[in-house]
């Protein structure tokens, strides 16, 4: 159904995912892009389409609507159990689209409302509105702090837009908001570094095994025995129909040689981000997961093949400042990889830097360095795409299959 589209995540007090923004590119302002029907089957016929539950993963989603589209050409396929209409308009300001709500209001959908009067945005149109979303970025702090907690008081949701840090997290948890939009979970809490636990050090050394030239799956083999929950989870990944749907692995090595060396050591990579990540918001991971997917696909129709596994590395570890609470700097000069993928990590121009900044440019719906990079690294905007919905795809697939490190159901709206 949607072939430009990027996902902003939105959670809660405890740093859980509550849902996803959806951002369109196709669409006026980021809002639901509203095609007519041939131009809409063109896109599917010619270009790589997500669902809603591609996109999301089985999560809920924000959906911007511009009142025309919700007055005349509201999407009948979009399901009130995990969407949440967003407006930017007061419904009371327009007859038509006041009825428009009412109709949405009987089907079951929530409606959040973006606003920038907190003294008279709601009551007019209460109870039509279930959730307020608040821009910081146009909200001044002493206005926040003097309507903010009323508004919570009044039983309306409060979100918050544009969270840019964690300073800014705890300033809006304690007025009163109740869900906060925005990457701010993706910055170090502290400038010191953590140790890592005995219970670490056989990923630690695995890490090593996977950063050698002469990597040998014996030894890799050798070390996990070493780890009965490690190989349990192991087997059970590769036992997962999303990695192999063909044939029941029970043996260890058997597992080892069914990926293959690129598969394992994406695995080690994988297992050993999930478990540094075990006291971060779940979220971290799930960023970290999409752009190294990312990266590789398109570092492998860039570079070809070889490079891809460094560029994988790349995305995968781009957030392990965050997730360590450590400065970058000091994060990699422990890591047992290659000096290519640690200046890049540092910030440093290398032949990969595009495609990582290319990845944060989806994240957010950055439009304009999508296509700036496009242009520059010679790939063509529809692959870019293409690429960053496989990742979307992947990343919730590979939040499925490593479950023991992700919840299992979403929150209800």
């Amino acid at each position: 159904m949607f072939a430009f589209i990027a996902r902003e995540p939105i959670l809660d007090k405890e740093q859980e995912l509550f849902a996803y923004e959806l951002l369109f590119r196709d669409g006026e302002n980021d809002a639901f892009p509203s095609h007519p029907a041939k131009k809409t089957e063109l896109i599917k016929q010619r270009f790589n389409t997500l669902g809603i539950d591609d996109i999301a993963g089985e999560q809920n989603v924000f959906i911007h609507f511009l009142p025309e589209t919700l007055i005349n050409h509201f999407p009948e396929e979009l399901s009130a159990d995990n969407v949440v209409i967003e407006l930017t308009q007061n419904p009371s300001m327009d007859s038509g689209l006041m009825k428009a709500c009412e109709e949405l209001k009987s089907k079951g959908f929530k409606l959040a409302l973006s606003g920038d009067n907190l003294e008279s945005t709601i009551l007019t149109s209460y109870p039509y509105i279930d959730i307020l979303k608040v821009d910081l970025s146009k909200a001044p702090t002493n206005m926040l702090e003097k309507h903010v907690p009323a508004l919570a008081a009044s039983g309306i949701q409060l979100v918050a837009e544009k969270v840019s840090s964690l300073e800014q997290f705890a300033m809006c948890r304690d007025l009163g908001f109740d869900y906060f939009q925005g990457y701010f979970f993706t910055q170090p809490e502290a400038k010191s570094v953590k140790e890592l636990p005995a219970s670490k050090l056989t990923l630690v050394e695995l890490l090593s095994q996977s950063a050698r030239p002469d990597f040998d799956l014996e030894t890799v083999a050798a070390i996990i025995e070493r780890d009965a929950a490690l190989a349990y989870l192991l087997l059970r990944f590769i036992n997962n129909p999303m990695v192999n749907k063909r044939l029941k692995i029970t043996s260890l090595r058997h597992a080892l040689k069914y990926l293959g060396e690129v598969e394992v050591k994406k695995f080690i990579a994988l297992l050993s981000l999930a478990s540094l990540n075990e006291n971060k918001p779940l979220e971290l991971l799930q960023v970290s997961l999409v752009r190294a997917k990312f990266c590789e696909l398109c570092a492998a129709a860039k570079y070809g093949k070889e490079k891809a596994m460094s560029a994988f590395v790349i995305g995968l570890f781009s957030l392990l400042d965050a997730i360590l609470d450590s400065d970058m700097t000091t994060v990699v000069e422990k890591l047992p990889t290659s000096v290519e993928i640690k200046q890049t990590l540092l910030g440093f121009d290398s032949e990969y830097r595009n495609i990582l900044d290319t990845a944060k440019g989806f994240e957010s719906g950055l439009w304009s360095v999508v296509i700036e990079n496009s242009e520059s690294m010679a790939i063509s905007q529809q692959d870019l795409h293409s690429f960053f919905n496989d990742a979307m795809r992947w990343g919730n697939e590979m939040r499925l299959a490593l479950s023991d490190f992700f919840p299992k159901a979403k929150p209800s709206l």
